[in-house]
């Protein structure tokens, strides 16, 4: 973070959660433990947490628009995503803060597959948006990729932060300025046949970090904003849970990861409905990290009506 910045902040400065969606039932079980977090850290000290909207990017309303407040917005045309959903992210966003009164200056970006696992602060600050270092983006790795959407002249590569759109706080006048291009840059990128090789899943995550930079935005980059079982061991001082890959052990508590366990939990077991209530916890010996998500899942699930019908 600049010395610049580095000041205290004496004054609330709340953030509105903003959550891209699908009407998929994948989709739909991950938004309602959000939300449920959501609404459970809210109002507990250290939380500038404001308001919350899924943007629903599949065009029409779903079953889910009573329990979680949500604006509907269409999806790119059809075929221009190439079977690529996360396209519609960007574009979505675009939509959305052209159409949404947005009471708060700034918005989190947020995915279905996050917890809260403590009461998120407004971690901007002057200005500058907060983002979370991600190990896989390596924009100075691929120089030659992310010039052709980056040139030289705009300066050097280290420009480009180690960042995706999600989870980042930023200010919305930013975004507004943002999102057109990110969107653009992220359909380029699909287009050329080597950038899409090269990013492949994580393409929009580049297309976000160059638009940015483009911009001349920067991001403070916070460890503590995010952890992801089952890499990250303990939850410690961060924020979000984001069960993004596949936890897998035996029943010694030993990781084996990209073979199935004797025990798991991986969000894709359930791409066509949600988990069961009441999982089985894992093993003693397994990280603090997983543990703590599969009782934050449980925890929900028990508490939210109708789990199983929805």
């Amino acid at each position: 973070m600049p010395e610049n910045v580095k000041k205290l902040k004496n004054s609330k400065t709340p953030y509105h959660v903003a959550l891209t969606a699908t009407d998929a039932p994948y989709s739909k079980w991950q938004c309602r433990i959000m939300y449920y977090w959501y609404k459970k850290k809210k109002d507990l000290p250290g939380s500038e947490m404001g308001g919350f909207t899924r943007i629903l990017h599949s065009g029409n309303p779903d079953e889910l628009m009573d329990e979680i407040p949500t604006m509907v917005v269409d999806p790119l045309p059809a075929g221009l995503d190439r079977g690529y959903i996360v396209l519609n992210r960007p574009w979505a966003f675009v939509q959305w803060l052209e159409k949404a009164k947005i009471d708060e200056e700034y918005i989190l970006m947020a995915e279905p597959d996050h917890i809260f696992v403590r009461p998120l602060p407004n971690l901007s600050h002057g200005g500058m948006p907060a983002g979370y270092p991600f190990f896989y983006i390596k924009p100075e790795q691929n120089e030659k990729i992310i010039r052709k959407f980056y040139p030289e002249e705009n300066g050097p590569v280290t420009n480009v932060d180690p960042i995706g759109n999600s989870p980042v706080i930023i200010r919305k006048d930013l975004l507004e300025k943002i999102a057109p291009t990110w969107m653009n840059v992220s359909l380029k990128m699909k287009d050329d046949p080597e950038t899409d090789k090269t990013f492949g899943w994580v393409l929009e995550m580049y297309a976000y970090a160059v638009a940015s930079a483009l911009h001349g935005v920067q991001h403070i980059l916070r460890n503590d904003f995010m952890l992801q079982p089952p890499w990250d061991l303990e939850v410690g001082e961060r924020f979000i849970i984001h069960y993004t890959y596949g936890c897998d052990y035996n029943l010694k508590g030993e990781l084996t990861y990209g073979k199935i366990g004797e025990w798991r939990f991986d969000k894709r077991s359930y791409l066509r409905g949600p988990p069961p209530r009441n999982l089985s916890l894992p093993p003693p010996g397994v990280p603090e990290s997983v543990a703590t998500l599969v009782k934050m899942v449980n925890e929900a699930t028990a508490n939210i009506p109708n789990w199983e019908t929805q």
